[in-house]
């Protein structure tokens, strides 16, 4: 029983492909635990074509679906799956590896899943989420007010925020801690002129920086406030150079930014114009990642071409 990443795999598929690895095939399958994994399978939202409740890649399969949906699961599985998240990063970088030294830029989506195993989410869910203390009921009020990243809760008046998330003093702490070690990631991005011709390496030059307290000299503590998540954890970050259209992945690189960093990303393209955005993920939290459009680089025909050159003379 093996699954295969694809060009095409979408979080579903991920999350089968991640599943069904030999890692998981040691997940306990308890006696009548059954009935137990069907409750859990009618409240989550990916269903598979074929539910079997005696396989470890299938509870794999709703133990992490019930970690992005918070349910509360009994001592047993709760233990099954902090076993499940304590593998499933590296898992996720693995499909990583897999995918972008295939050139898919949908490397991007295990990426997502990262963030969604530390933080435990939905992507679909509000970026608000993953503070402290915001149930559903602060993150409804705060969108109505048009409070929608954890950005525009940073920004906030000190009297508007009191006002709006209705907390007690501990919380607000709690929040303000969060807040607090949230990443804002500051990207510069520049091409190395030159003559861009078809197979030769193009350079591109990236400037990372933290917003980081001027006495804090390291950059800080870096460890993820994560509270569903069962270890600790760095937060760290994938630069990519990727073509939306095409969605083909040019470059990858993981990093891991204390206050300042200056990256190069080296790749080659075909003839013709180009449109590729610069992506910088973060793999722990959610909202904080960049999707820069890069201005369109010209890429002339390569020097082996000898028609060309027969032209010129004449």
């Amino acid at each position: 029983y093996t699954l295969s990443l694809k060009e095409r795999t979408k979080l579903k598929g991920l999350l089968e492909v991640v599943s069904s690895s030999a890692e998981f095939e040691t997940i306990p399958i308890r006696r009548h635990e059954d009935t137990l994994l069907r409750r859990i399978y009618d409240r989550v939202p990916v269903k598979l074509d074929r539910a079997d409740f005696e396989a470890p890649h299938f509870k794999t399969f709703l133990l992490l679906q019930a970690h992005f949906s918070r349910l509360q699961l009994p001592p047993d599985l709760a233990a099954d799956q902090a076993l499940v998240l304590e593998k499933v990063l590296n898992l996720l970088s693995a499909c990583v590896d897999v995918m972008s030294s295939n050139a898919w830029l949908n490397a991007l989506g295990a990426m997502d899943l990262s963030q969604m195993c530390v933080q435990a989410m939905w992507e679909t869910d509000s970026p608000l989420k993953q503070i402290p203390h915001f149930e559903s009921d602060v993150v409804k009020r705060c969108k109505d007010a048009g409070i929608e990243s954890v950005y525009d809760v940073m920004e906030m008046e000190d009297d508007k925020r009191t006002e709006l998330l209705q907390m007690s003093a501990n919380q607000m702490r709690d929040v303000a801690t969060f807040v607090n070690s949230y990443p804002t990631l500051d990207v510069a991005q520049e091409l190395v002129k030159g003559e861009y011709t078809a197979g030769a390496p193009i350079i591109l030059q990236v400037a990372l920086t933290r917003d980081v307290d001027e006495d804090d000299e390291e950059g800080g503590d870096q460890n993820v406030i994560a509270p569903f998540y069962p270890s600790k954890k760095m937060a760290n970050w994938w630069l990519v150079v990727g073509d939306s259209t095409s969605r083909q992945l040019l470059v990858i690189k993981r990093v891991t930014v204390n206050k300042s960093l200056a990256v190069k990303l080296e790749f080659t393209l075909p003839k013709g114009t180009h449109s590729l955005k610069l992506y910088v993920i973060c793999d722990s939290y959610i909202g904080a990642d960049h999707d820069i459009a890069m201005d369109p680089i010209e890429v002339a025909e390569g020097e082996d071409s000898d028609s060309d050159e027969d032209m010129e003379s004449d």
